[in-house]
């Protein structure tokens, strides 16, 4: 396979929806733009060649090829849920939440945020508030089901973010928006003001203090 060199691998800006991505061929990464979107989509691992168990390797450089990808379809259909949403001007949500999207998403904000992190606390809103009045109770069904199959003692939504994307801000975002929601209608169930953050060590834990309200550098400020 011919090695393929990306000169400029950065196609998209992080304030807006990404409309551009590489093309991954059967032998690879291509220097090939497509312009949309890339799907959320995987890599299927490859069996190990041992004969003890069926342990999976790792993908090499050699394997991360468009044959192996595989779509995350359940993820792709709420995405695109979710920018229908966003596009009709955040229908169908309480009054704080209107305020706390229209904060967010001001375009006159002096610290912009990454398109990233809006559509994470977009998707966590429209599954919570919106998703069954708009006729999509299957997203509500296909995570208890999936949760049911895993740890039905607790249930469980993540949202994935990369590396340095600013989970930490996000998490502000969504604490903000079910405290003042629970604080303007106390019996609403779909809210909370409760929450426990669960860190991996010391390090990773000092720098949540950020999420305390009583902290001098807190991000509700």
């Amino acid at each position: 396979m011919e090695h393929v060199v990306i000169e400029n691998p950065v196609i998209n800006s992080p304030f807006v929806e990404p409309r551009r991505h590489f093309r991954f061929s059967d032998d690879g990464i291509t220097n090939d733009i497509i312009e949309e979107r890339r799907p959320s989509s995987y890599f299927i691992p490859i069996p190990s060649p041992k004969k003890k168990g069926r342990q999976l390797s790792l993908l090499a450089d050699t394997e991360w090829t468009g044959d192996r990808i595989e779509e995350n379809k359940h993820v792709n259909e709420i995405r695109r849920k979710v920018e229908l949403w966003r596009r009709g001007g955040y229908a169908q949500v309480t009054p704080v939440t209107a305020r706390l999207l229209a904060y967010w998403t001001n375009p006159e904000r002096e610290k912009k945020l990454f398109f990233c992190q809006i559509e994470a606390l977009e998707t966590a809103i429209y599954i919570t508030e919106v998703a069954q009045r708009a006729g999509d109770q299957w997203i509500a069904n296909m995570l208890r089901e999936a949760n049911d199959m895993s740890n039905p003692g607790l249930p469980r939504m993540a949202l994935k973010m990369a590396t340095g994307t600013g989970k930490t801000v996000v998490m502000a975002m969504l604490i903000a928006w079910q405290a003042l929601n629970k604080l303007a209608a106390p019996r609403d169930v779909r809210f909370s003001d409760t929450f426990l953050l669960i860190a991996p060590g010391i390090t990773i834990r000092d720098r949540l203090r950020v999420l305390l309200p009583n902290d001098p550098q807190n991000y509700y400020r």
